[in-house]
C-alpha cells in the first residue's frame, strides 16, 4: 500500500465522524483505492454506491482544503461514477 493511501485514510478518518450512510470509493490513479462507509475510511477496492476518481495531486488538494470537490469535478479533475447525491454528500463532508 502506498504512503499516499495511508495518509489519505488517516486524513479522511479525521474528517468523517461515522455519519456517512452509504459507500464511496476514491480511486487514486496509480496508487489504489480508499473505501468510505459508516465505519470510516480504509484502504480497499470494493463495490460502492459512488466512485470518485482523480490523480494523487488533485485528491491531496481536496483533502487539504486547497481545492473544492465541486470545482474539481466541474474542471474535469475529478470524475464521478454512480450516485451523484452520495457524491454531493461526501463533498460537503470534505469541504
Amino acid at each position: 500500500m502506498s504512503d499516499i493511501i495511508d495518509s489519505a485514510v488517516t486524513a479522511l478518518n479525521e474528517k468523517i465522524s461515522g455519519d456517512f450512510d452509504g459507500t464511496a470509493k476514491f480511486q487514486i490513479e496509480g496508487e489504489g483505492a480508499i473505501m468510505i462507509d459508516s465505519d470510516g475510511a480504509r484502504a480497499a477496492d470494493d463495490d460502492a454506491d459512488v466512485t470518485l476518481s482523480a490523480d494523487a495531486e488533485t485528491f491531496q488538494a481536496i483533502l487539504e482544503g486547497d481545492l473544492d470537490p465541486t470545482a474539481a469535478f466541474m474542471s474535469g479533475k475529478l470524475s464521478v461514477d454512480g450516485d451523484m447525491g452520495m457524491a454531493m454528500k461526501l463533498g460537503s463532508i470534505l469541504a
